[in-house]
């Protein structure tokens, strides 16, 4: 089976994948990928600097992130044209990647993570969907806390998602990431024994 892990900014997608990945999952990891087709040299990466310029890069050629994440977040128009460019390609690789694992059969679980899962219209490369959520105010202390925002820039990224609960209505599961780490790990290997001993779900 594969397993798409989402939720929004600072939910906890990737503490979850990896206590997944503790118990035998394989992930393949979306934000991986994004990083992967915007390397230096990439088509993706010249399509970039010739919609947004030069600016986007560092002095090694690289793709400068912060920079980029900045615009991105600060406009709806800006982040639908990145999406535009990167998205293809990410599904290209995605696709291929999970295609390879699934004919493998090394695992019991694959999980896609993937922060955009909906946003991108993946879901059709997944079987079922885990939804990771967090209640706002620890949310937007946990973003400020991991990425040094403010309270506004913090905010500003929340805002720019598809609603939590909108991604929660389309979830097979829901893991709630609000409390502790062992609470986490808790609802982790519950939905463990339920996917890998049910794997006609």
């Amino acid at each position: 089976m594969i397993l798409g892990v989402t939720g929004n900014i600072a939910s906890g997608k990737s503490t979850v994948a990896k206590e997944l990945a503790r118990r035998g999952a394989v992930v393949v990891d979306a934000d991986q990928l994004a990083r992967e087709v915007v390397e230096a040299g990439s088509a993706a990466l010249e399509k970039l600097v010739a919609v947004f310029g030069a600016e986007v890069l560092q002095s090694d050629g690289q793709l400068d992130r912060e920079r980029l994440g900045q615009m991105v977040f600060a406009d709806v128009k800006v982040r639908t044209m990145l999406n535009n460019i990167v998205h293809p390609e990410i599904a290209r690789k995605s696709v291929q990647r999970l295609q390879e694992l699934k004919q493998q059969g090394d695992s019991p679980l694959i999980v896609y993570e993937a922060p955009l899962l909906f946003e991108a219209g993946a879901e059709s490369r997944v079987d079922k969907v885990l939804v990771v959520k967090i209640a706002p105010a620890e949310q937007l202390k946990r973003l400020q806390q991991r990425d040094g925002l403010d309270t506004g820039a913090a905010q500003q990224r929340m805002a720019a998602q598809m609603t939590q609960q909108q991604k929660i209505d389309r979830a097979d599961f829901v893991i709630d990431n609000s409390g502790s780490l062992t609470d986490l790990k808790n609802q982790v290997d519950s939905l463990w024994s339920q996917l890998v001993s049910a794997p006609q779900l």
